[in-house]
């Protein structure tokens, strides 16, 4: 009886959709409903920014008031251990799926699966980053709610029935908006959906992410006000004799990014090799767990810490340390901010790695900024420079953002609007640049992509494999060639030739197994021969192809073969089976088409 009432309640639902679907398609236009839907992603996704960041709170108030912050805590060694395991409980029996590396799952959605995601990503991040962040875990909540985001805008507009390159938008309107929410920051939201994301920057395509952005926003000051993760106000003036110091910076940052890319995935793929899910939770947690002991800012998000550095109370950090009586010695804080930046590459693995849900957002904003005071607090202690802490963490910020995710305008953009105004325009464009171009000598991925360009599936970077892997094999097949059999005579061929529009001829055995083919400019000088058409055999006349093409083959390959042989038909081939033939100019007339379709608005 359930089962029948909930078939008939599937039924009915679909239905109505369906109708909803019809409705829409009559009375309103595609573009002005792009507009509309755009508008409830962004709605949605600031909505679930703000229900995780309270969220987190609430987790984090709950148990931090446990904790002496005038000494440290033994609570520190515990905490990160019980979140990730709740977190892995939750995934690993309920969710059942892989919900880590948010935003590169989302390109990989892009590249591989239309821009598919699925429905659970809509909130099954945020349960399980509330959990890790809440109890201490070194990550941050941004990319789980950029997948949530996402996820939002993938499954309303597959919902609607809508065309790829519109899901894809609204991916993008998704991840915009859940970043615009998360910052009250709408310009770091698009910025970092175009340059992140690569979506083309059209207008038809940024209408969509300026409404999604802007509403998150809205929703984001309406509920929160001005109680965002971060913001800083106090912006000492550019003084242009410091550019230097800007400049070292960025350098600085670079080659801090490149530390944090390659060492994360190195500690995390450790990690994540051990077999045995219980044992892989323990050695994690107990390593987060020590970190977070001996270094207590590397606890959750570390937006606290970077904050205390904002409002000039940067002692404050080393409060919790074994030796909170060295905190007002500059040679100590240096050592212990150097220390940080070495380990929070290693506590934010160990709570992946081991099982946590969380992105590498926050841990980048973390560094940029320690790495900001740390070199200020090193100059300043040495050479006596008078150096602004707040500024400098700031632009390191913006620095490890441009080196991390390869995001330079992200980085210059949030930073920007964290401060309310663009006063620190400049050196932020000097610190980003410089820091791109310091990481991009050594490495050519974002932590983002890495993984997946070395699995060849990184295409939302690459427009022309884009392209490609949006076209079917199958659909390019060609099967109106006149077959032949190896003893079919000079004759059988030439009574195939006057029936044919083709200049290839297949040959197969009864068993359909492509056996050859016969080329007609290599047998014209025969066909009027009439004395040798019963004594010439097709077998005689046929060669086999050096290349070939199998169904499984990718477009790609399918590109790269037409290149390398230098033909112009090339014939599909499975298990030995012929199955037609696959033309340069058919292939040609498609990408053709299809990049009309992906260009044009």
């Amino acid at each position: 009886m359930f089962r029948m009432f909930k078939n008939g309640g599937l039924q009915i639902s679909k239905s109505l959709l369906n109708k909803l679907v019809a409705w829409r398609i009559a009375n309103i236009s595609e573009r002005n409903f792009l507009y509309i839907l755009s508008l409830v992603v962004g709605l949605l996704s600031g909505l679930a920014a703000m229900i995780l960041k309270n969220s987190i709170h609430f987790v984090a108030e709950k148990l931090t008031h446990w904790i002496e912050f005038d000494g440290f805590s033994y609570l520190y060694l515990v905490y990160p251990l019980i979140g990730i395991f709740l977190t892995v409980l939750f995934v690993k029996f309920i969710i059942k799926d892989d919900i880590g590396h948010g935003v590169s799952k989302i390109l990989y959605s892009i590249s591989r699966k239309s821009s598919r995601l699925k429905s659970h990503n809509t909130y099954s991040s945020m349960f399980a980053s509330s959990l890790t962040i809440g109890f201490g875990g070194s990550v941050g909540a941004e990319a789980p709610i950029v997948l949530t985001g996402a996820s939002i805008g993938s499954n309303l507009a597959r919902l609607f029935k809508l065309r790829y390159k519109y899901v894809t938008l609204m991916v993008g309107c998704g991840a915009a908006g859940a970043i615009a929410g998360i910052f009250n920051a709408p310009m770091a939201g698009i910025v970092f959906t175009l340059e992140v994301l690569m979506l083309d920057l059209t207008m038809a395509y940024l209408i969509p992410l300026l409404l999604s952005a802007i509403s998150a926003t809205i929703i984001s000051y309406f509920f929160m006000g001005e109680g965002v993760l971060i913001r800083f106000t106090q912006v000492s003036s550019f003084e242009i004799s410091n550019i230097w110091v800007y400049i070292l910076l960025g350098i600085f940052t670079g080659l801090l990014g490149y530390y944090f890319t390659r060492v994360s995935m190195y500690f995390e793929q450790k990690l994540s090799g051990i077999k045995n899910w219980i044992y892989r939770l323990f050695i994690g947690g107990i390593v987060l767990g020590l970190l977070v002991f001996l270094f207590p800012p590397l606890w959750g998000e570390g937006y606290s810490s970077i904050i205390t550095i904002f409002n000039g109370q940067s002692p404050e950090l080393f409060n919790n340390l074994f030796f909170p009586g060295l905190k007002d010695n500059p040679y100590f804080i240096i050592i212990v901010l150097g220390a940080i930046l070495v380990f929070k590459v290693f506590a934010m693995a160990a709570t992946t790695g081991s099982g946590g849900n969380g992105g590498i957002f926050a841990p980048t904003l973390f560094m940029g900024a320690i790495a900001g005071f740390f070199l200020v607090k090193l100059l300043n202690v040495f050479y006596d420079l008078g150096l602004p802490e707040g500024n400098f963490a700031l632009a390191g910020m913006a620095g490890m953002m441009a080196a991390v995710m390869h995001a330079p305008l992200t980085g210059i953009f949030l930073t920007a609007e964290l401060t309310g105004g663009y006063g620190m325009f400049i050196p932020l464009l000097i610190t980003s640049t410089v820091a791109y171009v310091t990481i991009m000598r050594f490495e050519p991925h974002s932590v983002y992509t890495k993984r997946l360009a070395k699995r060849g599936e990184l295409i939302t970077h690459h427009k022309d494999k884009a392209i490609l892997r949006s076209m079917e094999l199958k659909q390019l097949i060609e099967n109106d060639f006149e077959m032949l059999t190896p003893d079919a005579t000079l004759k059988n061929l030439v009574e195939a030739i006057s029936k044919s529009q083709r200049n290839l001829f297949p040959v197969v055995d009864k068993d359909g197994i492509l056996k050859g083919m016969v080329k007609l400019s290599d047998v014209k000088d025969l066909i009027f021969e009439a004395d040798l058409y019963e004594k010439v055999f097709v077998k005689d006349l046929m060669y086999m192809p050096e290349s070939f093409i199998s169904p499984a083959d990718t477009m790609e390959v399918v590109a790269e073969k037409f290149e390398t042989s230098g033909r112009y038909n090339l014939a599909v081939i499975h298990e030995g089976k012929y199955l037609g033939f696959i033309s340069r100019a058919v292939v040609f007339s498609k990408y053709r088409k299809t990049l009309q379709y992906f260009s044009n608005d």
